[in-house]
């Protein structure tokens, strides 16, 4: 197989499958996602430098279980298999997988007794975040150990000349201290890579010239939702094309408090050309008794669409679509045949007889990388800055029925949320913060008079590309001073909890 500079992720179904791809870019080499089903021979065509297989919920005892082709596992490639690929490897070379006696979940110990993986780690004893049933009770031949865990598990094996390699534990989480050493060591010493993918004007300039080409002297519109990706992806591409590039920004009705405006004066700074179109009532109407979370998102995508080509007509008509999707997008609406979190409208959520073209400058990019190019850009670091916002804006917030007196409800709830937390000097502490509007109504008292009204959840994380997350630990003076202003402020709530959940097993967003 012929190489490139970049390793290729297998998705076994990992909850942390986008972590190693983004921690393999840390290192500096570009990474790529790919789903296990993919056909052979667009991993072929990938000419990766190594493969990595992540973990997964599957036993490879399954029917039907996550696997790769054996002319790929038995080629020269180098590979790697994380939790799930351990097992997968060890089966499929003939070494014998069993159901342990016990889950191994959790911080854990092991100790190692060689292999290139573990090259760069002085200790012989690491610290470790394991999560399996399944473990390798039997070595396939031509194989030997690397690593054992205390509890006596394998938990490292390599092939005789190196090239296959496979860990139990995790090494792309932060609670395996050494994770970045062992994954330099399969993508410098074993794969060969050099550190060559830098985000900064030299991406800039090639992407630029990307759009041009793909451009061809036609015309570009923008659907701006006022998030940092979208607006990214219009400076870049106004760098390209220049007047070509017409953008829309749609105010669906699901926006949160006085951000039209806002958002209005930042593109004006930035000197896009911007055309504000007020669709609230029509998003709504669609709409409109609608409780289900995909369904809300494929109908807000599909209209989103018919209006960017409504508008364009008027314009004089556009040969491209312009979004913002990045690599989280596309990865989690499930192409390539993974399982599907959640659509997201820009993927998922795009209308079959679309009759424009998709131009997507970010879409292999994760969310801090685009940070990044903004800042290249010279976009204002506060904008820069804001927590990232989803396209279905306060529909995927506001649980149950939209109505815009409930989304109305929800924008004074979040407004004062988000205004306690800069008061408080930690907006920029928090990856995302906001308030869910739930579907349940509780008894309250308010004045010595019953009260039965609408509950919110605070949701405050902390993340470092939002793959993974973490509830963030807000003081309590300060989730008392929000809980007292929102029911004293918002009539129609008497009730606030916190969601104390991490992603995952839930995901960011509450729908």
């Amino acid at each position: 197989m012929a190489k490139k500079n970049k390793i290729l992720i297998i998705d076994c179904g990992s909850q942390y499958t986008q972590l190693i791809a983004r921690r393999v870019r840390e290192l500096g080499v570009y990474s790529e996602i790919l789903f296990w089903d993919t056909p052979m021979e667009k991993l072929i065509a990938a000419e990766p430098a190594g493969i990595i297989l992540s973990g997964g919920p599957r036993s490879v005892l399954d029917k039907d279980a996550p696997t790769l082709p054996t002319e790929i596992l038995r080629s020269d490639m180098p590979i790697l298999g994380i939790c799930y690929g351990m097992q997968l490897i060890a089966h499929s070379f003939g070494g014998k997988v069993k159901r342990g006696e016990y889950a191994e979940y959790g911080h854990a110990k092991v100790n190692v007794s060689g292999g290139r993986l573990f090259a760069h780690c002085d200790e012989k004893k690491l610290d470790v975040w394991m999560s399996h049933w399944d473990e390798v009770k039997e070595l396939p031949v031509g194989f030997k150990e690397t690593a054992r865990s205390e509890s006596g598990a394998l938990a490292g094996i390599e092939s005789s000349d190196g090239r296959v390699t496979a860990l139990q534990f995790h090494p792309e989480v932060a609670h395996t201290p050494k994770g970045q050493e062992i994954l330099s060591a399969f993508i410098f010493d074993i794969c060969g890579c050099k550190a060559d993918w830098q985000l900064g004007s030299e991406w800039i300039d090639r992407e630029i010239q990307a759009i041009r080409e793909k451009v061809k002297g036609g015309r570009v519109i923008c659907g701006l939702s006022g998030g940092v990706d979208s607006t990214v992806s219009a400076v870049i591409t106004q760098r390209a094309i220049g007047d070509d590039l017409h953008c829309i920004f749609v105010d669906h009705g699901m926006l949160r408090k006085n951000e039209a405006k806002e958002v209005m004066e930042t593109y004006k700074s930035l000197n896009l050309n911007v055309h504000h179109v007020d669709a609230s009532d029509r998003f709504l109407k669609a709409l409109a008794g609608v409780t289900e979370p995909e369904r809300k998102r494929k109908i807000i995508g599909e209209l989103f669409i018919r209006v960017f080509e409504e508008e364009a007509r008027k314009l004089g008509g556009a040969d491209l679509l312009l979004q913002g999707t990045i690599y989280p997008d596309v990865v989690e609406s499930g192409h390539g045949g993974g399982g599907v979190i959640k659509s997201h409208h820009n993927v998922g959520g795009l209308p079959e007889d679309m009759k424009m073209g998709l131009l997507e400058p970010l879409r292999d990019l994760f969310k801090d990388e685009v940070r990044k190019i903004g800042h290249a850009l010279g976009i204002a670091s506060h904008f820069i800055g804001r927590h990232p916002f989803p396209g279905p804006g306060l529909a995927v917030r506001c649980l149950g029925e939209l109505t815009k007196e409930r989304l109305d409800i929800l924008r004074e709830a979040d407004a004062i949320f988000i205004e306690e937390i800069r008061k408080a000097g930690l907006y920029d502490d928090i990856w995302q913060a906001f308030c869910a509007l739930l579907p349940v109504r509780s008894v309250g008292v308010v004045g010595d008079v019953r009260t039965y009204g609408e509950t919110v959840a605070l949701r405050a994380i902390s993340s470092l590309d939002a793959m993974t997350a973490e509830w963030f630990r807000l003081p309590y003076d300060l989730l008392d001073t929000v809980a007292r202003r929102i029911c004293n402020e918002v009539p129609q709530i008497n009730r606030v909890v916190l969601d104390v959940t991490s992603k995952p097993p839930a995901t960011i967003e509450w729908e």
